[in-house]
């Protein structure tokens, strides 16, 4: 009769961890900012002025003062396509498995004549980041692998961690300008942003400093005697663009997102850079 009841119960636990194993975390269209260790407070602002009329949201946290600055509120907690800020998790993923090893790391081009002209030839890391070109990235995604990637986008707790439109949902008409990040399965929210850039450079992810070294390095935007702007653009085909990244002086560091979702206006990246730019220059660094 022991023996019996013991089996039933390593059964039970065989299940039970199969189960588990298996098991995708439910990740809902609308976030919260998860916890990171620290104490942190939020407040409303009205960077509208900046927006001009186009329908966005504005997430700034400020490191030394643990504030959230939160523009357009329930914007800021819905998940959308990340696009191409994808490439500041994909670069990091790439040096980690030694896909790529400095912003000198080269892929080579196959010939395909690609809609943006910069695209049409060997790239670097930096090339590839700056010019935001789809190929490059798609190479060290599909050399990374599914396994690999859907693991450590786990780990970052990466919005709702969705790569099962592996190969995209063919916005482009070039399979390799494709993928899980454009405008398909994966979704991120502005918070959720926030939040990843700062795990990522507070040093509190499985990244080495080396790697996050060479990611910031490449991000760089913005620069002057005063102040740095690092970040991303991103760029969808429904009327959404981002820009995401962090801005420092001396003094201070921020994290931030623009969002855009607006398919009455023509909005970019560039135009999500602008208005992040607006509002570091005439809120944050004074």
């Amino acid at each position: 009769m022991k023996r019996i009841i013991c089996s039933l119960l390593l059964i039970v636990l065989i299940v039970s961890l199969i189960g588990c194993g298996n098991t995708k975390p439910v990740h809902p269209d609308k976030t919260s900012p998860p916890p990171l260790g620290e104490k942190t407070s939020q407040e409303i602002v009205d960077y509208s002025q900046y927006f001009n009329g186009i329908n966005g949201c504005a997430v700034f946290y400020n490191a030394q003062d643990k504030v959230y600055s939160l523009y357009n509120e329930d914007l800021c907690n819905i998940q959308s396509s990340p696009c191409s800020t994808f490439k500041i998790i994909s670069t990091l993923m790439g040096l980690k498995n030694g896909i790529i090893s400095s912003e000198n790391s080269t892929m080579n081009y196959n010939g395909t004549t690609y809609p943006v002209k910069s695209w049409n030839e060997n790239l670097t890391l930096k090339d590839a980041f700056q010019n935001s070109c789809v190929w490059y990235y798609r190479q060290i995604i599909d050399q990374v692998g599914k396994e690999e990637v859907q693991k450590e986008l786990n780990e970052l707790q990466y919005g709702n961690c969705d790569i099962s439109q592996w190969e995209g949902s063919n916005v482009n008409p070039l399979p390799d300008l494709n993928g899980f990040w454009l405008d398909s399965s994966l979704k991120i929210s502005p918070i959720e942003q926030v939040n990843i850039l700062r795990s990522i450079f507070q040093g509190n992810t499985e990244y080495s400093q080396e790697n996050i070294s060479t990611l910031k390095n490449i991000m760089l935007a913005e620069k002057d005697t005063d102040l740095s702007v690092y970040g991303k653009t991103g760029t969808g085909t429904s009327g959404n663009a981002w820009f995401v990244g962090f801005c420092e002086n001396n003094s201070a560091k921020y994290y931030f997102a623009v969002y855009l979702d607006d398919k009455n206006a023509q909005v970019s990246g560039q135009t999500a850079k602008e208005i992040a730019i607006k509002i570091i220059n005439s809120s944050i660094s004074k």
